[in-house]
């Protein structure tokens, strides 16, 4: 007999999570949504499949080498569960097209490849009022965190500013394990169903955190600042900017760069 998904509780069902980047961190995602029964999952990603990075991106096979990205992982995720309704946007996020690719879903997961992107998504989020999960990760560590637009923490609250190229390593330069990818795009995954089911506690306010060499799970409280230049009190970025991400830090394509906090840390 073949397997089916578990039934899906009403607001999961109903619900519409959106993933940006099908690599690393959302093939496992986009995967475990589409067995959760969530109802609607969309995928955004300019680029085709390739094979330098397959030990990372499970939901990619050799056959679909030089296949949009999101074309391949429709696929598949509709062989897992056909009732799901998967969504391609085949073009690269921009401050121009995020608030239309943003405006019809109600959760984001941020699994994309560059530092600047990263920060168009906080913002976007933030501005739109679209809860959204972070993650990065890099060699054999990795990390995430759930953001609550002006409720929690969010990456401006901890950075004011981009990082410079000098202050994050590439996934050319340092390397990232496949199956550690695959860890933190599932707990991605999970708040997204956690928060569309109303179920449990989300990752905000706390950076959940993951050593696989020790191996070791940390969660560090981070508090939201109240200079904070987008959500703070008196916010000074009110609007999407496309000059901050033509300076993208670029991971290989479909790495998951992390950013690595610097502020003081308090383990849970």
């Amino acid at each position: 007999m073949k397997p089916t998904p578990t039934s899906p509780a009403p607001r999961v069902r109903e619900g519409k999570v959106l993933i940006v980047g099908v690599g690393g961190l959302g093939s496992p995602a986009a995967l475990a949504l589409a067995l959760a029964g969530v109802g609607t999952i969309g995928l955004i990603d300019p680029d085709a499949v390739e094979l330098s990075n397959l030990q990372r991106q499970i939901v990619h096979q050799t056959a679909d080498l030089g296949r949009p990205k999101v074309v391949s992982a429709r696929e598949k995720l509709l062989r897992l569960n056909s009732a799901v309704e998967v969504i391609t946007h085949h073009e690269r996020l921009q401050a121009e097209n995020l608030p239309r690719l943003f405006h019809p879903y109600d959760f984001v997961i941020d699994a994309t490849d560059g530092v600047a992107t990263k920060f168009l998504i906080n913002d976007g989020a933030v501005l739109l009022g679209k809860p959204f999960s972070y993650a990065g990760i890099v060699q054999f560590s990795g990390q995430t965190l759930t953001v609550l637009p002006r409720q929690t923490t969010c990456l401006r609250c901890l950075f004011p500013d981009i990082p410079s190229a000098d202050d994050v390593p590439t996934c050319q330069e340092a390397g990232i394990i496949g199956s550690l990818a695959g860890s933190l795009g599932m707990v991605q995954a999970a708040e997204a169903v956690k928060y569309l089911s109303g179920d449990g506690e989300l990752l905000t306010d706390r950076l959940l955190t993951y050593e696989a060499l020790a191996p070791r799970w940390r969660a560090v409280t981070v508090k939201r600042n109240p200079r904070c230049p987008l959500c703070g009190v008196s916010p000074t970025i009110t609007a999407l900017s496309s000059e901050e991400q033509d300076q993208t830090i670029s991971c290989a394509v479909g790495g998951e760069t992390s950013v690595e906090w610097k502020r003081e840390k308090e383990s849970v």
